[in-house]
Formats: C-alpha cells, sequence, structure tokens
C-alpha cells in the first residue's frame, strides 16, 4: 500500500531542554496546529511537554 500524503512524520523534542525527542506522525488535515503531547523524559525521570518541532 502506498503512504499517505496527509501525514507527516515529525520530531517531538522536550521544553524541558534536555534534548531528547521523539518522532511521531500526524495528519496534516486534522491536525494544523502544532502538536504538543505529555510524554516521558529518560533524562529527568518524569513525564513532560513535548512539543512538535519543525
Amino acid at each position: 500500500m502506498a503512504r499517505d500524503n496527509a501525514r507527516l512524520i515529525i520530531k517531538l523534542r522536550s521544553t524541558e531542554g534536555t534534548g531528547t525527542t521523539y518522532v511521531a506522525r500526524k495528519n496534516r488535515r486534522n491536525t494544523p496546529d502544532r502538536l504538543v503531547l505529555r510524554k516521558y523524559d529518560p533524562r529527568l525521570r518524569r513525564h513532560v511537554e513535548f512539543r512538535e518541532q519543525r
């Protein structure tokens, strides 16, 4: 199957400045704004906000 062009690969970077990143896919049509998720930061050993990096 072909990949859907509406979905793009984004990097989520920690807002705490540790440099930790996650890779995710998002649908450009459903979520045109920048994505913000609360995920685990292994350097801090706690959950923090990760924002979409462009």
